[in-house]
């Protein structure tokens, strides 16, 4: 490599020598903290000059890591915010305030430990959970907000030492990684545990709160489930009604949000503020996202059964006479029952496609465990340009299933 690299080179070489995970699927997943932490001294131990709040969970968690931030935003402080996967660009992993890490930042981070990722080949996570480190502390930031990679207990965020801990639910996910049950992955996430830092869990399930009280237990962690604080109940409806992202499975996000924010006696007027701008302060997108009016274009990045059952409940509610639903899915999520929740009829018009990854389930395979009407377009532009033939002004068109898809929809309605 080269003395100084650009963006683009720097983007090409991290891909290229350990593809991350959302291309690459297992092959890409390195658990344990040994490498991390050797390459995080390296690089001057950032983690240990940081105030952060760490966030697990099978669903929600990047929607609960914005919430928080927009809130504490709104509050005055200068937050850092590290969330995966990206959907368009890789500085979106790591932002400061809503700003994305300059394209000329990445490139110097690589050239600087170019000698030392040669060294430890950290996987392409490990990279960026060390480069987001380093940024925040360069840029002084008050505090960061940490999105979990994958689990808790052996993903590379796992190094933190938080103020405070958030686990937003468990459902069926990456269960070659951290199990085949419930019991099994809430005993993974319930690794960010950390001893006596309060430990807020977005859902109580019978299954996994056993699971979570031994372990604040073994901690002297004070827990504390959202669902079950009484005075939730008075702020749901103004905080639901307000908030700028719409999907009917956010209130579950906002009341872990708000439950977690007030755990730091932030003001309800910052949390006012930061939900009702959340989007707009922090660049989420990608959450029952609206592209476009007429037709309407709605993506969304619901990618398994847990959290496509409220995009599919939230479908059925379209008032639209018709609606296109561009469709597709990776190869290691539960497709056979997301294919039964979806809903059908003769209002609903199925376009199955295959997103850009390696790991992707055919088009065809898709319509075969379907097994009702609609038609396969194996290139995702083409997928999405039949639904826009096709629909009236009067329809509605909607693109999910996969984050890969989605970054399909936002390139093609925005750029």
């Amino acid at each position: 490599m080269k003395n100084n690299v650009n963006y683009n080179e720097a983007v090409t070489y991290l891909y290229a020598s350990r593809p991350p995970f959302h291309m690459v699927g297992a092959t890409a997943y390195k658990p344990g903290l040994e490498n991390t932490l050797r390459l995080l001294e390296q690089v001057g131990n950032p983690h240990e000059q940081l105030r952060t709040i760490h966030v697990a969970g099978t669903n929600g968690k990047g929607s609960t890591c914005h919430l928080i931030a927009a809130a504490l935003q709104a509050s005055g402080l200068k937050v850092g915010l590290f969330t995966s996967p990206h959907l368009v660009s890789l500085t979106e992993r790591i932002r400061i305030n809503g700003q994305s890490i300059p394209e000329a930042d990445v490139a110097a981070f690589v050239t600087k430990h170019h000698a030392l990722l040669e060294a430890l080949q950290p996987s392409f996570f490990e990279t960026m959970t060390a480069m987001a480190f380093a940024y925040f502390v360069r840029e002084q930031v008050d505090i960061a907000v940490v999105e979990v990679g994958l689990g808790g207990r052996l993903d590379s965020t796992n190094v933190l030492h938080p103020i405070l801990s958030v686990i937003t639910n468990i459902g069926m996910d990456h269960t070659e990684f951290l199990g085949t049950t419930l019991t099994a992955i809430a005993s993974e996430k319930a690794g960010i545990i950390k001893p006596r830092v309060t430990c807020i869990i977005g859902e109580t399930n019978e299954e996994t709160e056993p699971v979570f009280r031994e372990r604040a237990a073994e901690c002297e962690a004070e827990l504390v489930f959202a669902d079950q604080c009484e005075y939730l109940r008075q702020c749901r409806v103004r905080y639901a009604t307000e908030c700028e992202l719409k999907g009917l499975y956010q209130e579950h996000n906002l009341q872990t949000a708000f439950v977690a924010l007030r755990a730091l006696h932030i003001r309800h007027e910052a949390i006012a503020e930061g939900f009702a701008n959340v989007c707009r302060m922090t660049g989420l997108r990608g959450r029952w996202d609206t592209l476009q009016e007429r037709p309407l274009v709605i993506c969304d990045t619901g990618h398994n059964s847990h959290g496509l059952q409220y995009v599919a409940r939230q479908l059925q509610t379209l008032p639209h006479p018709h609606i296109w639903i561009v469709f597709g899915m990776v190869n290691d999520k539960d497709t056979e029952v997301v294919m039964h929740l979806m809903p059908h009829g003769e209002r609903y018009h199925y376009i199955f496609t295959t997103p850009n990854t390696q790991r992707a389930r055919s088009a065809q395979e898709m319509l075969e465990i379907w097994g009702k009407e609609g038609i396969a377009l194996e290139n995702p532009k083409e997928a999405i340009q039949f639904a826009q033939e096709h629909a009236a002004e009067e329809d509605a068109i909607f693109i999910g299933g996969s984050n890969y898809l989605v970054s399909d929809a936002i390139s093609r309605f925005t750029y």
